[in-house]
């Protein structure tokens, strides 16, 4: 990771980010239990002021890009997965405000301000049983226009960070089934959170459901209206920097098991062998080339002139870093033995942590699917230019 690291700023960044990595690494047999959640590594995150990475000078933030964030992310991850991905949320959707500028001025005004004192926030859109949004399910949720305020009902599940949040972000339809984007207070009369978040993997993100009965909301508190959506979306890199960063904690902890483990039917430690060589070979050659591709993609998003141009390399960059970071681990299981399933061994959460990253947006299937149908259509419109 450290040739990516290119300015002095960066640097900073990940070795404040790293003098706490220890303390997260510690804490991290806390969130094999149901009901977790890592509260007090987002409190040192927030002493940091990491809450406001991405939140624009202007606002009080520090004003740093995709760059950045992805480089701290994979920081982050390496000491505590689901630490990275639930505070993760909260920077990515900032960053996406402050290169879209896309939310309504009114309400983005107050709203920054709260998140430069501290707020954190996050966005509730997936509801049980009626897909997902990102295959174009629409909410069940609604928003009823009740004179200058809406009150708002529904349930939305997967609520990531859910015991930190201050602000949540729902998506409603309206009485002419418009979808809005609406800002619910956590702690709003009606707002409850009802924890069913009983996932094997990433257990800390207690990402649990969220429970709307009636509240009402001032219309000041309408994010975006229908229609309304960001152009720009590189922030999701945040996804696979993350399950790099989980898979980097892995294969460190099995090159220093391979370097120093010595069993009793060998006069050298395993490291020595050429089998875990060639393994650990593999493991480098993997996490370098998917760290070559995550931040070569970020880098040319940065400098992109059109930045909606970059769909494709985004959804290609999350399925083959998100891939490579899964067999990476695989591999880190096999150097280490059987011991990796213990309880006691941190390899059991990479393992399973790492598999979440299967079912974060964008799917590898509708991503599968759409490079699918372009080479079709290519290479269907070619044989007809043939055929004339």
């Amino acid at each position: 990771m450290n040739q990516f690291i290119k300015t002095p700023e960066q640097q900073a960044l990940i070795d404040r980010l790293r003098a706490i990595q220890p303390a997260f690494l510690a804490r991290e047999p806390e969130l094999d239990v149901r009901g977790s959640f890592p509260f007090e590594n987002i409190k040192a995150l927030k002493q940091l002021d990491y809450h406001t990475l991405t939140l624009p000078q202007e606002h009080g933030g520090q004003g740093f890009g995709l760059y950045e964030y992805v480089l701290a992310q994979e920081a982050i991850a390496e000491g505590s997965g689901a630490t990275a991905l639930s505070i993760g949320w909260h920077v990515g959707i900032v960053l996406e405000y402050a290169e879209n500028r896309h939310w309504q001025p009114e309400s983005a005004y107050w709203l920054m301000a709260e998140i430069a004192n501290g707020a954190l926030i996050n966005t509730a859109a997936t509801e049980a049983n009626a897909g997902s949004p990102a295959r174009g399910a629409l909410p069940q949720t609604t928003a009823i226009a009740d004179g200058n305020h809406y009150v708002v009902t529904g349930e939305k599940t997967y609520t990531s960070m859910a015991p930190a949040l201050d602000y949540i972000f729902v998506t409603a339809a309206t009485e002419t089934d418009e979808v809005i984007t609406v800002i619910i207070p956590r702690h709003a009369e009606g707002v409850s959170i009802d924890e069913t978040w009983d996932m094997l993997a990433m257990r800390g993100t207690a990402s649990h459901t969220l429970v709307l009965d009636s509240v009402r909301i001032p219309n000041t508190h309408i994010l975006k209206s229908a229609g309304v959506a960001a152009a720009a979306k590189g922030w999701l890199l945040h996804i696979p920097a993350c399950y790099i960063g989980i898979a980097a904690a892995a294969r460190a902890y099995a090159v220093e098991f391979a370097a120093n483990y010595s069993p009793a039917s060998l006069d050298k430690t395993i490291a020595e062998t050429p089998a875990i060589q060639q393994t650990i070979g593999e493991m480098e050659l993997q996490l370098a080339t998917a760290r070559h591709l995550l931040y070569g993609t970020a880098e040319r998003y940065v400098h992109a002139a059109n930045k909606a141009e970059m769909d494709e390399a985004l959804n290609i960059t999350k399925i083959a870093v998100t891939q490579a970071a899964m067999e990476i681990v695989d591999k880190a299981m096999k150097i280490v033995g059987s011991r990796a399933l213990s309880e006691d061994n941190p390899m059991h959460r990479h393992y399973l942590n790492v598999r979440a990253g299967l079912y974060n947006p964008p799917m590898e299937d509708m991503v599968k699917g759409q490079l699918a149908a372009q080479a079709i259509h290519t290479f269907t419109q070619h044989s007809k230019t043939e055929v004339k």
